[in-house]
Order: structure tokens, then sequence, then C-alpha cells
């Protein structure tokens, strides 16, 4: 007997029925003789998610209660596809089959359901047919195919599957239906097939690899892209006014979309004048004539108004046809109670209805797409350009457009998320890949909700435009009214060390942002450092030539420069010699009027000059900041900056994305010999009595096993309490031996008397356990026991540490031992996955790492060693959200291997749950955004 696993239109693949819940003879066991036991709801596998065509749904366990929608899908299939569900002919489901197919353990046996308000469109199950396998199987609706919900509905199999203790998925597919077998090959998993009396069997792997992880991250920047484009090209738009006082939001919207270059249809809603065209009494009256007249329906919905009435909107809004809606108005989160859970419906309400939700509280969009230029925002905002800019608040938001406005920068998008309940900076940025126009973008954050995912895509991002961020508070962890930011653990630094990571370029201020955007839109990137300056001061010449070393670049002068007098002429002759220079990268253009006197002339032959260079020119030049017509000629604009320090900042900026952008990031790491199945397996027992917050530690053997699933090993040691143990100990491991305090303060520190080494007797052994003794008891501590251990090869002691973040997720951290290192926080972090080049500047990004490379006469270590160490701690935290922290101190790095003398792992029920798998964030208590690893509420 065999049940289809999928059906594709005319082919299908079917799963032969080898477990007992499958079965549907006779006499399998019904509701009556076969009940389920009632499971522990898993409520963290729920998530909204965008298909392939950028239109949410949301994705969850299959409940008992879902029997009739689950009964409904199948009675909208056709009887062809009935029929390769069930290889039989099936007009409905049985009572007893419903009962079977809704009541699940979540465990050994699980399914997920997609649904679209009370509609099921697809389900995906798996059932355990050995400890680490299970067999797969999906029912979409006929009418669905081609968005992508078979393969939503893997990535989230396998994830839960993974927490299960699932390693590996079988199928039985017919070889015709090529569309199955893609879904499975097209996830990034290793698939082996056979065929066996005319059905193919498939069998994969379910654990994360970096193909994997590539195939995710592409299917999840093209479907948010999708989902963004009714915001980012809307071809028409309705604003609507919902009454209240900060209905003038609308109004102004309204005037800047109308005063604009946009040539799509324009729908006002509660405006006023109700009979003109364009104008409707209410948004159902806007719908009833789109119905009547066939008008094309509009893409994006801006509203502002009561904020009750904005929720109460959502429904006529959808009727429309809209994808997308920006609510510019407040009365949400931002305000605490009524307001947080008037935000929660507001988000719950869009999202069932298949829509993008820009805010509450945002200050607008100003978009490009086949209807030309969109400016729906509350003011005047920057003419036409090639700036895409990102913020949050209306506050911030209104003074970066007059700022980007007064430095004459054009703008190509500008998306403002105000509360972000559900549109976040990581969606924007996921829009931007796919815009070659944009020059550069700038991300303005006050608060940042998943920077794992925002370093992502901040680095695919940066790869080929320069990204430029701003963080608010200069912390970006700030928590704005309406926000809710998870608390985390880590220094700041860390988030500074993961924009760094990402290519991000990091502005201090908004001057030096627009400084950076100035020049990444005007000029042509940098091809090296050679910087060439040009001026009409000697002094000027030199504190310029002084900046520039100071910020790396490397300064070329050609004489003391142009006397003080210097006019149009010399500018024009001086730069002309240096256009058929090629022995720079970049010019710096300083001049100062002598009397304070506009010189037209001079501007004019800059401008000029640099009309045809291909290497970037800059200019500080009294009077003129920004992007000016006295700087422009030939369609090509050169940049002046308020002082020669800021054009040569921003230069260096410009320098260092250029590096960036042609240099090896490296490759994924997938280090061999590890096996993630198996110490989820040997974590399980620990975490099952543990409560969420709850933490606990491995003891010695346990953290053996776990570092070996990782292919790390410990130095062998032994515990011990008495000389007499001791001595057993050394002679069980082998002389000489070292002898450490199993105080955790004093086991590691020589210096302090806690550890003693090279020990080759049982006599030296005895002393050496008296006289740690006596020491520790000095300093007013108690002796809590000793640990003999095998002495490792000579080197310099590093620290290594994996943690789990509330807000970062996993965090890897490296440093070199000792007080000074740690008193100066010389430590270097990264946010997983890492690439082999992360790694390696990891290490070198340490001020003490030339310790390592034979500083100072000492040896050359093997930092190889050191490297795999890293790379394969940074793989278990990232695949072992269970795991709280792993600290690896000392590792000591020799001339040849790196020895682990010490780990600390602990573990903790995991709170996230987005790895491998795509979502869209869900709600928090507070109503604001939750990113994907934390449970919805």
């Amino acid at each position: 007997m065999a049940a289809v696993l999928a059906t594709a239109g005319p082919t299908v693949a079917v799963a032969h029925r080898r477990t007992r819940v499958w079965d549907m003879s006779e006499d399998a066991p019904g509701p009556a003789s076969g009940t389920v036991p009632a499971p522990a709801y898993p409520a963290h596998w729920e998530a909204d998610v965008v298909l392939r065509d950028g239109v949410p749904m949301h994705i969850r366990p299959i409940r008992p209660e879902d029997a009739p929608a689950l009964q409904a899908l199948h009675l909208r299939q056709s009887p062809m596809s009935q029929y390769y569900r069930f290889f039989a002919p099936m007009e409905r489901i049985s009572e007893r089959d419903l009962h079977r197919f809704t009541h699940v353990d979540h465990d050994d046996r699980v399914a997920l359901v997609l649904t679209s308000e009370d509609r099921i469109l697809a389900v995906g199950r798996y059932d355990r047919i050995a400890p680490d396998v299970a067999e797969v199987a999906f029912y979409v609706d006929d009418s669905e195919h081609g968005r992508g919900l078979g393969s939503v509905l893997l990535e989230h199999l396998a994830a839960a599957g993974r927490e299960r203790g699932i390693a590996r998925f079988t199928a039985e597919v017919l070889p015709a239906n090529a569309r199955m077998i893609r879904v499975f090959r097209d996830a990034g998993y290793e698939i082996r097939q056979e065929l066996d009396d005319g059905v193919l069997h498939v069998d994969f792997t379910i654990e994360e690899t970096g193909r994997s992880w590539a195939v995710m991250a592409e299917r999840e920047q093209r479907a948010e892209s999708l989902s963004m484009r009714a915001m980012l090209a809307a071809s028409s738009v309705v604003v609507a006014g919902l009454g209240g006082p900060e209905q003038v939001f609308a109004e102004r919207a309204a005037a800047s979309v109308r005063a604009g270059d946009f040539t799509g249809p324009v729908h006002l809603v509660g405006l006023g004048d109700d009979g003109a065209p364009g104008h409707h009494a209410s948004l159902a009256h806007l719908a009833t004539h789109l119905e009547a007249s066939g008008e094309p329906r509009p893409d994006l919905a801006v509203v502002a108004g009561d904020p009750d009435a904005v929720v109460a909107a959502v429904p006529d809004i959808a009727r429309l046809g809209s994808n997308a809606v920006a609510v510019l108005s407040g009365g949400f989160a931002e305000q605490g109670g009524a307001g947080r859970e008037r935000q929660v419906e507001l988000v719950r309400r869009t999202r069932a209805a298949g829509m993008r939700l820009l805010g509450p509280a945002s200050y607008g969009i100003v978009a490009a797409g086949p209807a030309g230029r969109l400016d729906a925002i509350p003011r005047q905002g920057p003419g036409a350009g090639d700036l895409a800019v990102f913020c949050q608040s209306g506050a911030v938001g209104s003074s970066l457009l007059a700022a980007v406005r007064a430095r004459g920068v054009g703008l190509r998008s500008f998306v403002s998320s105000g509360n972000r309940a559900d549109v976040s900076g990581n969606d924007t940025m996921q829009a931007w890949q796919d815009d070659p126009q944009i020059a550069a973008a700038v991300v303005s954050l006050e608060s940042i909700g998943n920077p794992r995912k925002f370093s992502r895509i901040a680095r695919r991002l940066s790869t080929r435009t320069p990204l430029i961020t701003l963080l608010g508070g200069q912390t970006g962890q700030q928590v704005p009214p309406g926000h809710t930011v998870r608390t985390t653990r880590e220094p700041q630094r860390v988030l500074v060390q993961m924009l760094d990571q990402a290519g991000a370029i990091r502005a201090r201020t908004t001057q030096e942002m627009l400084d950076l955007a100035q020049l990444f839109v005007s000029q042509p990137l940098p091809r090296g450092p050679r910087t060439a300056v040009l001026s009409n001061s000697a002094a000027l010449t030199s504190m310029v030539a002084g900046l520039a070393r100071g910020h790396g670049l490397r300064p070329k002068l050609s004489g003391p420069g142009l006397p003080a007098t210097a006019g149009a002429p010399d500018y024009a002759a001086e730069l002309a010699r240096l256009r058929a220079d090629d022995s720079w990268d970049a010019l710096v253009v300083a001049h100062v009027p002598p009397f304070g006197d506009a010189d037209p002339a001079v501007w004019r032959a800059v401008a000029e000059a640099a009309s045809g260079e291909e290497r970037p020119v800059l200019a500080s030049i009294e009077g003129l900041v920004g992007l000016t017509a006295e700087l422009s000629h030939g369609g090509r604009v050169v940049p002046s900056f308020a002082t020669p320090a800021d054009a040569v900042a921003a230069l260096a900026g410009a320098v260092a994305h250029s590096r960036r952008r042609e240099a090896d990031r490296g490759e994924l790491l997938d280090p061999s010999g590890i096996s993630p199945a198996r110490a989820r397996e040997l974590l399980a027992p620990v975490l099952e009595p543990l409560r969420p917050g709850e933490v606990a530690r491995l003891d010695h053997d346990l953290v053996e096993q776990l570092l070996a699933c990782y292919g790390l090993d410990l130095v062998p040691s032994r515990a011990v309490s008495s000389p007499e143990e001791a001595v057993a100990a050394a002679a069980d491991l082998g002389w000489p031996v070292a002898l450490k305090t199993r105080d955790e303060v004093l086991r590691h520190r020589a210096d302090l008397g806690g550890v003693r080494l090279g020990l080759r007797t049982a006599e030296e052994l005895t002393s050496a356990m008296a006289a740690i003794s006596r020491d520790i008891e000095g300093v007013g501590r108690s002796v809590e026991g000793f640990d003999v251990q095998v002495m490792a090869p000579a080197g310099v002691a590093c620290v290594v540490r994996g943690t789990e973040d509330d807000l970062y997720g996993p965090v890897v951290s490296f440093g070199l031992g000792g007080d000074a290192v740690e008193l100066l926080d010389d430590v270097s972090y990264r946010i997983p996955p890492l690439t082999d080049v992360d790694v390696a500047q990891m290490v070198r990004s340490a001020k003490a790492s030339p310790r390592l490379f034979g500083h100072r006469g000492l040896p050359v270590l093997d930092v190889r060693a050191l490297e795999n160490v890293i790379a394969r701690v940074s793989v278990l935290t990232d695949d072992l959200p269970e795991v709280r922290q792993i600290l690896l101190n000392p590792v000591l790095v020799g001339r040849r291997g790196a020895s682990l003398l010490s780990a600390v792992v602990e573990v903790s029920p995991p709170g996230r749950a987005e790895s491998g798998r795509r979502v869209l964030p869900g709600l928090g208590a507070s109503g604001a955004k939750m990113e994907p690893w934390t449970a919805a509420t």
C-alpha cells in the first residue's frame, strides 16, 4: 500500500507506508482504539513566511481542530490529485483518517500546515521510521503550485527534525515527478537516489551545510525583495485619511505625491473633494468603484489617522487588492497598553490579508518604479538621484531628508519603518540588492532587532553597493518607543565588529554619513590609497598630506602647491598635468581664497578638469558644501566638503570599502569530522528537565564527548582530591604532569599559585599539592580539589569562547590570555556563520596577536591549528543554540598544534529557531516585532 508524497500537476511522488500511523488497512486503529496522547504544542514552530511571489503566509504545526480545513483542502483537489495522494480513488477523507492526520505527537510524527486566513493551502509531514531517520511527505493545493510552498515546508520540517534528533529524510518519488525531485535537490542537500521497481528512493541528510545556507539565503532574498516591490516600485497608490489629528500626515503625503513626478493612478480617500476625480469618501467606496470600472488595483496604500480606524480599515484595503500598506500615524506600541494590543491586531490583519506593513509611525516612503518617482512623505524631499536611505523614527527620517536635501544629494529610495512592526531594515536591504541604480545605501539604526540576519544581508549588499551605517546613540542598541529589543550580555563592541565583518562603513555622525554618501554617489571608487593633493597653500598641502597618512592613505605631493593668489589658469594647468599622471588614485583639491572672495572661475576649472577623469576628485572649497551646481560640468559633479579633514576621512572610507569589495571573503566553514546529530543526542537528557532560562553546566566527561562531536580533544586530565589519587593519576597519564587547583579563578594562574608544571616524580607532585593548598588558603579561598593533567607543549595561552546571546544569537570571541589583555578588553568578535577569511581576520585583529607571529624574536606559532579550533567552535555555536556558552581557556598554541587544556560548557533550552529556515519576525508581548529565534507570544 502506498501514499502520494506530493502532488505537482500530472506527476507525483509516492511514499510507502512503513509506519503504524500511516497504515490504512481495515484493522488499523481509529480514534477510539488508537488515540495519540495529548502532545505539547511546539508554539515556537509557528512563523510567518514570505513565499516565492513575495506574499506572506502563516506556517504552524497541525492541530486536531484542523480536520475540517484539511478535508476542505482535499475536496478542492482534482480527482487525479486525490488519487495520487492516496493511491486510490477517495472522494472524501474518512473521519478516522482525518483524526490520524491531525493528531500528531510533534516528535515522531510531525505535520506543518501553511495557512491563509482560515484555509490550509499545504501540508508537510514526516514520520520517524528509525531513531534518526524520517519519511517526509507533502500535499499542496492544486491552485498554489509554483509559489514555493513545498520548499518552505521542507525548510521548516528539516529545522523541526533537527530539533527532534532526526538526521536524514527519505522519500519515494516517481521518476516522472521532476518537480518534486527538484524541491529536494534545490534545497542544497546532498541527495542520494536509487531506482527500485519503478520508484525512485530519495535519501538525504538534513544537517545545515554551506550550500543549504546559501540556497536558503538566496530564496529568502528573492522572496523578501518581491514582497517589497509594492512599496519600492509601486505603479499605483491610494492615500487615505482616517480622521483624528494625525490625518494631517496623510494630507501632507498626498500633497507630496501629487506634486511629484508619479504618473500612475493616485486615489485619495477621506481628504476632501469627494466628488472630484480621484477622490473618494471611503475605502469601501473606492473598492466598489474599482470593481465596477476595472481600473488597476493600487499596489500601495498610505494611511494616517485615528489608530482604531487604521486597524479597522485593513479589510477594506485588502479588498482594494493592495499588496502593502504604510501607516504614517501613531497611537500604537509606542503608547504602551492598548496601543500595543492595537499594533498586534494591525500586524495580524495585514499578514492574514497577504500584505506587508510599513510602520506604524512611519515617516513614509520614496520609491522609483515604472510609474516614476513616488514621494509618499509628509514634507518636501530631495530630488531624484542614486542614494538609498533607511531609518526608523519619523523624527530621524525628517531630519535625514532635510540634511540630504541640503547637501544636494538625490534620492533613489527612502524607507522609514517607524515602529518596524513588520518591514525592517533587513527587508529594505533585501530589495535594494535588486536595484542596480542605487549607488550608495545608508542605514540609520536606532535599534536593531536581528543582528545575525542584518549581518548576513549587509555582507551581501556591501559586495556591490557601499553601505553606510549610522548608529543611534552611538550604540545602535537604544530602545525607541514602540520597539522591542532583546537584551544582550555582550559588549557594544560586538555590534561594531559585526558591522565591520559585514563590510559596512560606520559613520559616527550624520555629517560623516553625508560626506561618504555624496562621495559615493558622485565619484568612481578609488583604485588604491595613492592620494594627490592640490591647494593654494604650502601649509595646507602639508596638513592634508598629514591627514591622509593618518588615515592610512599614501599622499603624493608634487611640490609645495600653488601660490596663495593662484587663479583659474593656474589650477587648470596643474590639473591638466595631474590628469596625465598615472601615479595617483584619488585627488583632493583644497582652495582657500586669501581675501575671502569667491572665485567661480576656480570652481569651473576644477569641475571641468574632473568631468573627464576616471579617478575620484574631491574638493574642499570655502563656501561650497555638498553636490553643488558650481562644481558640476558635463554631467559630473565634484563633491565639496566643509574641511579638508572631512574630505580625507571620506576618501579613506571609500578606499577601505574598495579594498573590502575586492578582497577574498573566503568560503563558509565546513570542517570535517563533525556530528551535530550526535551532539544533540548527548545534550537532550540534560536539557529535558530545564525550564526556559535555566542553565546547566556539563560535567567533564560530557564536555569531552560534546567536543569530540566537533573534532576537538582536551588534553587528558584526572580529577583528584588526595596525594594518593594524584600519584595514581599521574602514573596512569604518564609523567611529567601538571597540577592545577579546581578553583575557577586560580586554576590557570601560575602567578597566583594555582598551577605547578613539569612534575616528574611522586614526591614533586605531593609537595606541589601541599604548596598549592597553602597558596590558596593564603589568599582566603578554600581548596576545591585538583586536576592532574598531561603536560602540553609550550606555547602562548589564548581564550576561545562561543556564546548564544539573546540579541545576537551565536557569537564567537578570541583573545590572548593574561591580565593585560583582559584589562584592555583586547578581544575580537564575530557572528557565525563564518568563513575561513573571517577566522583569519579574527585572530589578526587582536592587538596582542603579534605574539603568535614571531614578535621580538619569539617563535612563529601554529596559527593554522588555532584557526581550526576557532572554526570548530564557531560551527558548534552555530549548530547548537542550546549551548549557552563554551569557553576554552586556555588554548595553548605551540610551534606545532594547539592544545585545549580546559573547557567549560553551559546549556539552556534553546530560544533560537530561525536557523536554516525563512521566517518573518513574530510579535512579542509588547506588540512590537520580535525576531525569529524568539517564540511568538
